[in-house]
């Protein structure tokens, strides 16, 4: 156990834990509230994270702290990048036509593309018959989820198949994995705050030409845009990103990334409750049935982790 680990506070361990379970299950819900309220993809992103991150570096600047540090701000780009851009701007991107729950669950499978790339690990991951039973079980959890999109497909002729947007999710899954997994190794050398709040900047100045190259700016009406879609948004800010996200960066510097991931448990099963009971989703038994195998999966991934991890400790 890495000395971060040991002086982290158990407290502020389980509220941050609390925060990251509770507060990213819900955020799939607010962004379809968001977009259904009149911001498109790219838009909402922008304003979510220049928003987010000047109010995070201000917090940061008055409090003393060192944040203009070029190489804290380079690393920083790399995984805000990964984990913002590209894997976040996806997720908003396909919930213009995918159910928020069906979204939360296939991002669930995060933690098996964790066990793929954290290369350093592969000599201690896959000499364990749990974490290859348990990768074999998440495969076949996502092949479930998406044998249903490719019945449609065949016998409907493409219609009500959602097979590109969900092939465009596990490439974000992966870019968040490989995020998550730079800044785990990398770090930044900034404190947990500085780092996301350079994380988020990074993300919110590349929608700005995202959002024209796409039209977004151009076309948007916001006289259109509902009270409740902003409101949509400052829940994604304060709580979402400045909250959740920075809960999220530091865990992963003060707790070992099996346990970080565990989050993977909770959101999909929040947002899915969301989803149902105050979107009016539809969920059918096969999304359920996968996700259910793929938290299982999840579950075998991380139990030899945390038996390595009690050993080590």
């Amino acid at each position: 156990m890495s000395t971060d680990q040991k002086h982290a506070s158990s407290l502020m361990v389980i509220i941050a834990f609390a925060i990251v379970y509770i507060v990213w299950g819900s955020t799939y819900f607010s962004i379809r509230i968001a977009l259904g309220g009149g911001f498109p993809p790219m838009v909402l992103g922008m304003l979510r994270f220049l928003l987010a991150g000047v109010l995070l570096l201000a917090w940061c600047i008055i409090k003393g702290e060192k944040a203009f540090v070029l190489k804290s701000i380079l690393n920083a780009a790399v995984s805000g990048i990964l984990l913002l851009f590209i894997s976040i701007g996806i997720v908003m991107w396909v919930e213009q036509t995918l159910p928020s729950a069906m979204v939360a669950i296939l991002v669930s499978a995060a933690p098996i593309w964790f066990v793929l790339l954290d290369v350093p690990k592969w000599g201690e991951s896959f000499k364990n018959k749990w974490t290859i039973l348990g990768l074999i079980i998440g495969f076949g959890g996502v092949i479930l989820l998406f044998a249903e999109q490719v019945i449609h497909a065949l016998t409907d002729k493409g219609i009500g198949s959602n097979l590109w947007e969900m092939l465009l999710l596990i490439g974000g899954s992966i870019a968040w994995t490989a995020g998550s997994i730079y800044s785990k190794y990398k770090g930044s050398g900034a404190s947990g705050p500085v780092n996301s709040a350079w994380q988020m900047l990074v993300a919110g100045i590349l929608f700005i030409p995202a959002s024209f190259i796409s039209g977004e700016v151009q076309h948007v009406n916001w006289a259109a845009i509902t009270t409740n879609a902003w409101m949509g948004l400052g829940y994604l800010v304060l709580f979402g990103s400045i909250a959740a996200f920075s809960a999220y960066v530091w865990l992963l510097q003060v707790r070992p990334t099996a346990q970080v991931s565990t989050y993977a448990y909770v959101n999909p099963v929040v947002a899915v409750l969301l989803g149902i009971f105050f979107a009016h989703e539809n969920i059918t038994l096969m999304q359920i049935a996968g996700l259910g195998v793929i938290l299982g999966s999840v579950l075998l991934i991380n139990l030899a982790k945390y038996r390595t991890t009690k050993l080590k400790a």
